[in-house]
């Protein structure tokens, strides 16, 4: 799981430098608010989460981190989209970014809980 968490996190790391190189680009930064959600809830987000699968296996074999990585990576895409429609004047997207916003939070929380419930010290890590 650790694994398919940090795959993922490079690809939006990736599409979030496509994007700030567009807008530097152009000289158009009014999709700048999904540039940084591509940065922190994509890459720096998810490669976290990765890393902390990695270090504690127990967790990322659970149903959470499973619920986790799904939620999080079918609802963010929307989610960037939604955004990008809605600062470009498409305001008929508004539902699209509370929907798949949701879902991100909703896997937020199931990583939140595997952590507080799977997340132990171990000897030499303390």
């Amino acid at each position: 799981m650790g694994i398919r968490f940090l795959k993922i996190a490079v690809i939006y790391l990736f599409v979030g430098a496509l994007l700030g190189g567009y807008m530097g680009a152009t000289d158009n930064f009014v999709l700048a608010p999904v540039h940084a959600h591509l940065a922190l809830l994509g890459w720096a987000s998810l490669a976290l989460a990765g890393l902390i699968y990695h270090l504690y296996p127990a967790a990322a074999l659970t149903l959470l981190a499973r619920i986790h990585f799904w939620l999080h990576n079918i609802g963010l895409p929307f989610f960037m989209l939604g955004l990008g429609l809605v600062l470009t004047g498409h305001t008929a997207a508004v539902p699209i970014v509370s929907i798949s916003a949701g879902c991100v939070t909703i896997g937020l929380a199931a990583f939140t809980a595997n952590v507080l419930m799977n997340v132990k010290a171990t000897a030499g890590r303390q």
